[in-house]
């Protein structure tokens, strides 16, 4: 479970951002008194153009950040005071992670797991079945340089899991993938959710976000213009599709 009351980040402008407005030196609110909870079972979409501070919500629940002020509890733990706790209880997924071009999936992926102290059964039992669910057993031995962007993606997807944390936490996983990518990374997430597991998802592609939730959050500037079930909002919208809604009340805020 993700519990997230009254959060704030904000930053110091950086040098372009005065460059252009050299009148205005007050910070920069990334995120401003969010309330958020996301419960083991079900999958919460957060949603939100961009810059609206999605990535750095997510960031801060993963220990990755700092809140300027608020509370995060993961799993029951405090993320201020315990991030590290917090961490062997997470796994955080974006479409933009880093791999060691050197070594080859099954060298990263025990490396994660012994990071985390996966005992060596449990680390064949995970390892058999992620590499089985996302096919990647054929290029397990190739070096991650070698390797195409679908096939990094799926490798990272498996050193998020490797450990079997209680939340995941997917940021735009399916970025830039083919289709048949991106559909294990959303077959892994329903899995996730069959599993008792608790799941916050960010992305842009609307198509998924009615394939897979049951919780969903629009923010706009830092702040909250929704927050309740997929099904209230389904059942609220004026806009014919899910897409016309998303951009309907994004405008409608920031009118």
């Amino acid at each position: 479970m993700i519990v997230v009351a009254d959060l704030w980040k904000t930053f110091k402008r950086d040098r372009q951002q005065l460059k252009e407005q050299p009148m205005n030196r007050a910070p920069v609110e990334a995120v401003a008194g969010l309330n958020l909870t996301c419960r083991p079972g079900r999958v919460f979409s957060l949603l939100g153009p961009n810059g609206a501070g999605k990535t750095t919500t997510l960031r801060m629940i993963a220990t990755l950040l700092k809140p300027t002020s608020g509370t995060i509890t993961v799993a029951g733990i405090d993320a201020t005071t315990h991030p590290r706790e917090v961490r062997s209880k997470i796994g955080f997924l974006t479409g933009s992670t880093r791999l060691y071009e050197r070594l080859t999936p099954e060298e990263v992926v025990r490396y994660y797991a012994d990071l985390h102290n996966v005992a060596p059964a449990k680390f064949k039992q995970r390892r058999d079945e992620l590499f089985s669910l996302l096919g990647i057993e054929e290029f397990a031995q190739r070096r991650i340089g070698k390797l195409s962007t679908g096939m990094r993606q799926k490798v990272s997807i498996a050193r998020t899991m490797i450990h079997d944390p209680e939340v995941i936490i997917f940021d735009e996983p399916t970025v830039g993938l083919d289709v048949i990518t991106a559909r294990h990374i959303l077959d892994l997430i329903r899995s996730c959710r069959s599993q008792g597991k608790t799941v916050l998802f960010s992305t842009h592609v609307m198509g998924e976000v009615s394939l897979l939730s049951d919780d969903l959050a629009i923010m706009h500037n830092g702040k909250l213009c929704y927050s309740g079930t997929y099904e209230a909002f389904r059942a609220s919208m004026q806009s014919p599709s899910l897409e016309e809604e998303f951009i309907r009340r994004v405008q409608e805020v920031a009118a």
